[in-house]
């Protein structure tokens, strides 16, 4: 992959438009996933996606090739969703003690579907996708990247800090308080993590439809387009749950979602319109 890569990069900073393109489709789900993670609604992350393409697609010419292509990328979208304004679900300016206490109201409210049903599937896969999402937002950005890169992403701890710019220590520090302040949470209050916590997806659909968190006519993650996972990651995901990593197997077994096709079109426009500062850079 890091071949081709390399070698769609080396043409395209030679003029060539149809590498250029095959770059964008290459990062684009990359990208969308770490900013959706990171701004929650999947219309915030399709727009800071657009943008960050933009910033790569453009600034190409100055990819020197000193670290991976793919660190260079998320260098990139890390740098532009730390400091692009705060996003509708930023603006809640939401903390765990807040959060808890959500998690804690409306556990008797009966959900729509029969449990069991198809529709119910679906219901409790949003309300556990977006609150666990949600719980992401209590973190501040910096730390909330930190654990994105680390756990959710896998990358190394070096290689994440040259994304962030800080130093290897620096970042484990950053990353083990991220990690310290989610497990807590979710060890107090996730019936996923701690079977003895009374707060279950399936017992959270009816407060998340009448509060309008989630709506069953237009789910947000759910019925969101994905990029298939082996089988083998799946797995491993759920081994994961059952040992003492828990509360990161509980991210990483959200799909893997697929950014939206639109992007590449929008992007096709940008790259074949023989804009100078992306060919001739």
């Amino acid at each position: 992959m890091d071949g081709d890569l390399d070698l769609q990069v080396e043409k395209a900073k030679g003029g060539d438009p149809d590498a250029l393109e095959q770059i964008v489709r290459t990062i684009k789900d990359d990208v969308y996933g770490l900013a959706l993670r990171m701004l929650w609604h999947p219309a915030d992350a399709e727009d800071a996606t657009q943008e960050i393409l933009v910033r790569i697609v453009t600034s190409l010419a100055t990819f020197r090739g000193e670290s991976r292509f793919q660190t260079w990328v998320y260098r990139v979208a890390s740098n532009h969703l730390l400091s692009t304004r705060k996003r509708r679900a930023e603006r809640e300016k939401l903390t765990f003690e807040i959060f808890a206490d959500q998690l804690a109201q409306g556990l008797d409210l009966p959900a729509p579907a029969d449990e069991g049903s198809p529709e119910h599937a679906l219901l409790e896969e949003e309300v556990k996708i977006g609150c666990t999402q949600g719980m992401l937002l209590c973190l501040d950005r910096d730390h909330r990247i930190a654990y994105i890169l680390g756990e959710v992403f896998d990358l190394s701890g070096e290689e994440a800090a040259s994304i962030l710019g800080i130093a290897p220590a620096a970042y484990r520090q950053r990353l083990t308080r991220a990690r310290g302040r989610l497990r807590k949470f979710l060890e107090r209050n996730c019936g996923l993590v701690d079977e003895s916590r009374p707060c279950r997806c399936s017992r959270r659909i009816g407060i998340a439809i009448r509060s309008g968190r989630i709506d069953p006519s237009g789910l947000l993650f759910a019925s969101h387009r994905v990029r298939a996972l082996p089988p083998s990651a799946v797995a491993q995901g759920v081994r994961e749950m059952e040992t003492l990593h828990r509360a990161a197997a509980l991210y990483r077994s959200h799909p893997d979602y697929a950014a939206p096709e639109s992007l590449v079109a929008r992007l096709r426009e940008l790259i074949r319109g023989g804009n100078p500062t992306i060919l001739d850079a």
